[in-house]
């Protein structure tokens, strides 16, 4: 910390309704209040257009909100900003690295950039090569890096100045899912190793689950649900028994057979899920009502809430990357709000 830093807080981050407007004077995000506990992880999920981006450039300093307060590290991000940006890392997800230079040479640099001298700056530049395993490729040039490496490197650049805060924006987006895994090791051992605290946004629920202590879901520019992951799932209730059917309108004439069964019942194009606790001594019943009412569904499954389900019950959609996982570009589905997707 530079001199006349606060004391350390419990609350790395403290985020108290800033407001920012798009052109033509709409409100890009607007009652959004949360705290992020000093060395945790916290996920910060939303559809596009929800504010995720807009609340992360405030914090990042990079847009100035017209209204509210945010702190990063006890600094406030308007007044503080040069101080929060000594304080915090941050990994975007495009990655702006010359493919001609190797990694040492641009972790040099980036040192450099931050007022280490030439032999510090080396020195640091090698630490970050070991920490973040690129050790056998340091004298590649980074344009033969793998998509997994690169990533890494991404990291080492954010982690160059010894940030106490670091922010992570969707850092495994277009990564197939082995590699994604591997970055997933990556930042959970540079957690647990380092013990700064980490902002991560994601398209990827699973990625949240596995990775944050806290989840926040921003919808409509507004924080709708926070909390553990664990809890958030456990707070939908039990089991559901999931049944796929051919089309949506058969699936429709299916939640109207169960309606009056389990906790709740959820429609989600051409599946209905129905969550109960002990589902599986439910399923001859369900079964039988629709074998009485002559609808076959295609295949049943038994599951947990997964965050998934948690996403789509406070939002109304659900996350869809493309055909596959290894699209680059996240896309979202509007399903039919909420009180027409819930009994």
């Amino acid at each position: 910390h530079s001199e006349g830093a606060p004391r350390r807080s419990p609350r790395e981050i403290v985020v108290e309704n800033p407001t920012t407007h798009d052109p033509g004077d709409v409100k890009a995000v607007d009652g959004v209040s949360f705290k992020v506990d000093d060395g945790s992880v916290f996920g910060f999920l939303g559809p596009n257009g929800a504010g995720k981006s807009t609340t992360i450039k405030i914090l990042t300093t990079l847009a100035l909100p017209t209204g509210g307060q945010a702190t990063v590290g006890g600094f406030d991000v308007v007044t503080q900003a040069d101080e929060v940006r000594r304080i915090a890392g941050v990994a975007l997800q495009e990655i702006g690295i010359d493919s001609l230079m190797k990694a040492i040479e641009l972790l040099t640099l980036q040192a450099q950039l931050f007022g280490a001298s030439r032999r510090e700056a080396k020195d640091r530049a090698r630490e970050l090569v070991e920490l973040v395993r690129l050790t056998d490729a340091v004298e590649r040039r980074v344009g033969t890096y793998s998509g997994g490496m690169r990533r890494r490197l991404d990291l080492a650049m954010a982690l160059v100045h010894e940030p106490k805060v670091l922010f992570l924006d969707e850092p495994t987006t277009g990564l197939d899912p082995a590699s994604r895994r591997d970055i997933w090791a990556e930042v959970r051992r540079l957690y647990q190793q380092l013990g700064i605290t980490i902002f991560l946004t994601t398209q990827y629920l699973e990625e949240a689950d596995e990775l944050a202590d806290t989840v926040a879901i921003i919808d409509d520019g507004q924080i709708a649900i926070e909390g553990p992951p664990a809890r958030l799932k456990a707070d939908l209730g039990g089991e559901s028994i999931n049944l796929l059917f051919g089309d949506q309108e058969e699936a429709v004439l299916a939640k109207a057979e169960l309606g009056d069964l389990g906790d709740r019942l959820q429609l989600d194009r051409d599946v209905v899920r129905l969550y109960m606790n002990q589902a599986a001594q439910a399923i001859p019943t369900v079964m039988s009502r629709l074998q009485g009412a002559d609808i076959e569904p295609v295949s049943l499954t038994l599951t947990q809430p997964t965050l998934d389900d948690v996403f789509l019950q406070v939002t109304g959609q659900r996350l869809v990357t493309g055909s596959s996982p290894l699209a680059e570009n996240a896309e979202h589905e509007r399903l039919p709000s909420t009180e027409e997707n819930y009994r």
